[in-house]
This record gives C-alpha cells, sequence and structure tokens, in this order.
C-alpha cells in the first residue's frame, strides 16, 4: 500500500490542476469539462457507460488472446526459420506503419459491422509488441546452454522445449503488457469507424452532442480498464515465473 502512495499522490495532484484549470482557466467547459463534471457523469450514465464498456471489453480481451497466440506462433517460426525471419520480419515492421483510422474504414466495408474488423485492428495493433519482445527473448538465451543441450545429443525441437520456451516467457508477458494499452487505443479507432456500441461510439456520439463530461468519462474507463489488465498481467507473470523476478545477488568483490 505504501508503494502505492507516491503515484496515489501524483494522481490527486494533476486531478486538482485540472479542476482549478478548468474552472479558472480560459478553456471553455464543453472543451474540458472539470472533473467534478465527468465524476458527475461516470454516475449519471452509469447504466450506458457499463453497456458500452462491456462491448469493448469483450473486443479488447478477445483481440488480446488472439494476438498473443498468433504472436506467439510467429516469433517461434521466424527464431526456427532464417528465411521466415527474412521474408516476414520486414512486413511485420512495415504493418505498424499502417495509418490505423484508413485501415479500420476499408476493414470495415470488407468485413461488415460486425466484431471481425475489430478483432483484426485489436490483433494489428497488439501483434507486433508481442512478436517483438518473445523474439527478443528467445535471442538472448545463453548460447553456452544450448551448446551442452547439443553435446549431450538433444534435439532441435528438445532444445527447445527446455531451454528457449522457457525463456521466450517474461518476452511474451512483456509484450502482452504493452499490446494490452495499445489495444484498448485500437478498440476505440475500431469503433469509431463503424459501430454501433462501445466507448469508442460513445465518445464519438458524446462530442458532436456537445456531452464532453461524457466522453471523457468513457476515457476514464478505458483507461482504468488498461491499467487494471496490465496489473494483473503483471500479477500473472510473477505467479507464473518466479524465477524471473528473484533479486540478483550482490556481485562478487
Amino acid at each position: 500500500m505504501s508503494r502505492a502512495l507516491p503515484a496515489l499522490a501524483i494522481v490527486l495532484a494533476l486531478f486538482g490542476a485540472w479542476e482549478l484549470y478548468a474552472d479558472l482557466g480560459p478553456v471553455d467547459p464543453l472543451l474540458l469539462p472539470p472533473p467534478h463534471a465527468v465524476a458527475q457523469s461516470l454516475w449519471d450514465d452509469r447504466s450506458l457507460l457499463w453497456s458500452n464498456f462491456r462491448v469493448t471489453a469483450g473486443e479488447v480481451l478477445l483481440g488480446v488472446i488472439v494476438a498473443a497466440v498468433g504472436g506467439l506462433a510467429c516469433a517461434v517460426a521466424i527464431h526456427l526459420s532464417p528465411v521466415l525471419r527474412r521474408a516476414i520480419y520486414p512486413l511485420l515492421v512495415a504493418s505498424q506503419t499502417l495509418p490505423i483510422p484508413i485501415v479500420a474504414s476499408l476493414l470495415v466495408v470488407w468485413l461488415g459491422f460486425d466484431l471481425a474488423p475489430k478483432l483484426v485492428i485489436i490483433g494489428l495493433v497488439s501483434f507486433f509488441p508481442i512478436v517483438v519482445t518473445t523474439l527478443d527473448a528467445l535471442a538472448s538465451v545463453d548460447p553456452e546452454r544450448t551448446r551442452l543441450m547439443r553435446t549431450l545429443g538433444a534435439s532441435r525441437l528438445r532444445i527447445f522445449r527446455l531451454v528457449e520456451a522457457p525463456a521466450a516467457l517474461p518476452g511474451l508477458f512483456s509484450g502482452a503488457k504493452i499490446a494490452v494499452t495499445v489495444a484498448v487505443i485500437g478498440a476505440v479507432f475500431a469503433e469509431q469507424a463503424g459501430s454501433e456500441s462501445g466507448l469508442g461510439h460513445l465518445v464519438q456520439q458524446a462530442i458532436p452532442q456537445l456531452l464532453t463530461a461524457r466522453a471523457y468519462a468513457a476515457v476514464l474507463i478505458l483507461s482504468a480498464f488498461a491499467i487494471a489488465l496490465f496489473g494483473l498481467l503483471t500479477l500473472a507473470e510473477r505467479a507464473a515465473l518466479p524465477w524471473a523476478h528473484e533479486p540478483r545477488g550482490e556481485p562478487n568483490r
């Protein structure tokens, strides 16, 4: 609890500064509503926000799971095949340069307004960090360990299963923690490109109707959701990989 106090103090200070600036500053409240107005919207619009949050949360969770499975498989394939690395890795990098709003609009035209285009967009933004961090973890394996396994007659598959795969798990978790934060942004873009529900759709509707406090309330919920997912993955990583978080010993003198 004491570790969270500095962060909590900073958050409260930021909200206090926001309240003062919104109340006393030159910005119109319709453009920047004060925190108390956003809090009021969180309460008054709780049913609307909750129903749309469930839609977005489902899209994000499913999209991240698809990205994690696909990203892990892609990272392993690239790691095991230099040919695939030369062929696929540049395409993965290029995929991150695509303007998401344009791609989202095209996917809606191709796939309709159902779940499919949302999953593709969320997977597109979440896939890359999972692949990159997993590949880096696989590449960081101590070559002495793999050399020892070869000396003992271990097959390539056995070396991967016993040495490389465990080493890849911290990278997979690191990529997943990055992915859940960007997945929320991807879900908003996807919903704004074409959707009948979700917090991204709600934000897009609220701003033209001058319901800015409602839009900010939706953004706060999205931020809290991403932070919660990040925290849950951190706890899951500590539980699944306790050896990766053991304190390092003091260097010998």
